[in-house]
């Protein structure tokens, strides 16, 4: 951002936004999860958010794939290892538009100790005022990474010589951002 333009910061609404995945189980169907707490910024000029550097913060120990033994074992050394690593950051790059309402989200994410360029497609879904006066901006983002470029490596064959995961895990956040007022 230029010097001389007037900075906008969004904090994240966490009651009005989710993060999803989904990985193919046994090639034959798919686990959606998600992560319950979370947290994220975004810094523009003005109300355009071309161009705004946007930070994003997952807490592991958050997971929840609606199977607790499930959830133990992706927080454990196999997976995340939420104990040594107990944050997955993403830090943008660049935010641009496409066309319409449609931009592209580059940035640096990183899980455990593996930090990669990541493009993910995202849909502005506009600003609106709440009931309470606070202006609000609306997002779906979605993309797709491979969890093993971020260690993510662990794999099980059935005896049936099935493979237990799949390796590219979908990703579908739907995010509000809420205006921040000048003190």
């Amino acid at each position: 951002m230029s010097a001389t333009a007037t900075a906008t910061k969004w904090v994240l609404d966490p009651m009005h936004s989710e993060v999803q995945f989904k990985i193919k189980h046994l090639v034959i169907s798919t686990v959606t999860g998600s992560f319950k707490t979370f947290q994220g910024t975004a810094q523009s000029e003005g109300d355009d958010f071309e161009n705004a550097d946007i930070e994003f913060t997952l807490d592991v120990d958050s997971i929840d794939t609606n199977q607790e033994q499930r959830d133990q074992h992706l927080k454990a050394d196999d997976f995340f290892n939420a104990a040594a690593f107990p944050q997955i950051k993403f830090q943008s790059t660049s935010f641009t538009k496409k066309s319409g309402s449609d931009y592209k989200l580059v940035g640096d994410l990183t899980i455990k100790d593996i930090t990669k360029p990541v493009t993910l497609d995202v849909e502005y879904g506009g600003t609106a005022v709440d009931f309470y006066g606070n202006t609000k901006a609306g997002f779906e983002i979605t993309g797709k990474i491979n969890r093993k470029e971020y260690g993510l490596t662990w794999g099980g064959i059935t005896e049936a010589g099935a493979i237990v995961l799949g390796d590219d895990v979908k990703l579908n956040i739907n995010v509000q951002f809420a205006k921040q007022v000048a003190a």
